[in-house]
């Protein structure tokens, strides 16, 4: 069992990893990105999961991790999630959901949320593989579905579960000066989380801090991991 996190930047840090190397350019390219997913190297990712908070039966997921086709570099496209919903309300996420009967795969789950949440047709994406499943601490079993996203794509969001959506480049995510490490001890035990606090405009152009952490977070830090390999 685990303690609930309700105000994470409340949560101290406690180091940052800047004696990580940032990733090259190199590795930050199309054709590295697919070449990489066919060669499959063997790699462990760093963060397997958040802890278990209870004992409910472990639901399927899935997530897209939306890299953006800019001449400037990759974007990754994240979404802040609605302050009403009861999972993870308020939260920086990537596009996705639980899995529905009808799914074909993980894929079909990542493309379908991905749309209805968004409205990012899949007609734009071109999935190149996925990262192992991630179990959050909502005892979700998450598989982040990695694609590459053409842009010229109009977003309509779904007003109940986004509020916005906003791109961050994968350069500076992919850049481990970046990660702070927070820590947390209650009674019987300790938490620890990854935080990559990004600032830039809103959609109104405003600038704003988002707070990235928790499961987005750490799948974040094991693509870093996948692709250092």
């Amino acid at each position: 069992m685990t303690v609930p996190i309700f105000d994470p930047h409340a949560v101290p840090v406690i180091s940052r990893d800047e004696h990580l190397p940032a990733l090259g350019p190199e590795r930050m390219t199309p054709a590295f990105l697919r070449q990489r997913f066919r060669d499959g190297a063997d790699w462990q990712p760093e963060i397997p999961g958040d802890g278990r908070m209870s004992d409910r039966e472990p639901a399927q997921a899935s997530v897209l991790v939306p890299l953006v086709l800019h001449e400037s570099g990759l974007t990754v496209l994240l979404t802040r999630r609605t302050a009403h919903l009861r999972a993870h309300a308020g939260q920086i996420s990537f596009p996705g959901g639980r899995v529905e009967e009808h799914d074909f795969d993980p894929v079909a789950t990542a493309l379908r949320e991905t749309e209805e949440e968004v409205g990012l047709s899949h007609d734009f994406v071109e999935v190149i593989g996925h990262l192992p499943i991630y179990t959050t601490v909502t005892a979700f079993q998450v598989t982040p579905v990695v694609g590459l996203v053409r842009p010229g794509f109009t977003l309509k969001l779904d007003s109940f579960e986004v509020d916005e959506a906003f791109e961050v480049p994968l350069q500076f995510l992919m850049t481990p000066a970046h990660h702070q490490r927070h820590q947390i001890d209650f009674e019987g035990g300790r938490r620890q989380f990854l935080s990559m606090p990004w600032t830039g405009p809103d959609a109104a152009g405003a600038q704003r801090e988002y707070f990235i952490w928790g499961a987005t977070a750490a799948m974040l830090r094991n693509f870093y991991r996948f692709l250092s390999v």
